[in-house]
């Protein structure tokens, strides 16, 4: 099995003030900005504390959704893939961290239209990544992506869940915590792409806990999630819980927030 990469660092944004402007099909009302930003800080000392040095983007009130900054590339194989976000008002987003990816990567792919391709819709787990369609990542997307991961070496699959209600995005609902386990909400546990791991699926009415990320050595867990949280520690994991409350109003979650790498 491949080794897990260890993340060294993280591209991060925090929230503009006109964050409760942006996409959502959460109906838990608006968000509470300066509550927002506490957890935003909260969530950034916490990738710190698992040893990622960050570069902090300041807030881009020109994009409401900008905080969101994992799905404006795909950072794996050494190699950076700027996406084509599905949601129209998202696209100058890629334009705006452009700049700050090159500082790292020689060299950007880009994901061209047609294709749309949102990167909280792909999940890579021991070199092996799924891609979701849904309404922001087309066929042709996922295409381009496949391709680009096949230089790299990497496998990659795609499902169709759209079906699925409630599940915006691929991480919305699943993750890769490591040594071939998944967190999988029930309506994604048993479909065959999820077969090759260790599946633990999470309570109905704990499904945002889905939305968690391994960090190195530990896993980041949203806040409130008591029956997740003990199935996860029951594997020795270190867990670092956070409060994500404003973020979930946003359909944002954990692995939302960041581009780790």
């Amino acid at each position: 099995m491949v080794s897990r990469p260890t993340f060294q660092n993280a591209i991060v944004r925090p929230p503009a003030p006109n964050f409760g402007d942006g996409l959502t099909t959460a109906d838990l009302g608006s968000p509470d900005y300066a509550i927002a930003l506490a957890q935003h800080e909260a969530y950034c000392a916490a990738l710190e504390h698992c040893g990622l040095a960050l570069t902090r983007l300041p807030a881009d009130h020109r994009h409401p959704d900008s905080t969101f900054v994992e799905d404006t590339a795909i950072l794996a194989g050494g190699r950076a893939i700027l996406t084509r976000p599905g949601a129209v008002s998202r696209q100058g987003e890629v334009a705006a961290i452009y700049e700050t990816l090159g500082t790292f990567y020689d060299h950007l792919e880009s994901i061209e239209g047609p294709g749309t391709l949102d990167g909280g819709d792909v999940c890579e787990a021991d070199g092996h990544a799924i891609i979701k369609l849904s309404g922001r990542t087309n066929e042709d997307g996922a295409r381009q992506l496949a391709a680009f991961y096949s230089t790299a070496g990497i496998t990659s699959e795609t499902i169709d869940v759209r079906v699925i209600p409630g599940v915006l995005h691929l991480k919305s609902g699943l993750a890769y915590v490591g040594h071939g386990r998944m967190v999988a909400i029930a309506a994604l546990a048993k479909h065959p792409a999820l077969s090759r791991y260790q599946v633990l699926t999470v309570d109905p009415d704990e499904e945002y806990a889905a939305n968690c990320i391994l960090v190195n050595d530990r896993i980041l867990v949203p806040a409130k999630h008591p029956r997740t949280r003990a199935a996860l520690e029951h594997h020795g994991t270190e867990l670092v819980e956070l409060d994500m409350s404003e973020f979930q109003k946003m359909d944002g979650g954990l692995s939302c927030l960041s581009l780790r790498f």
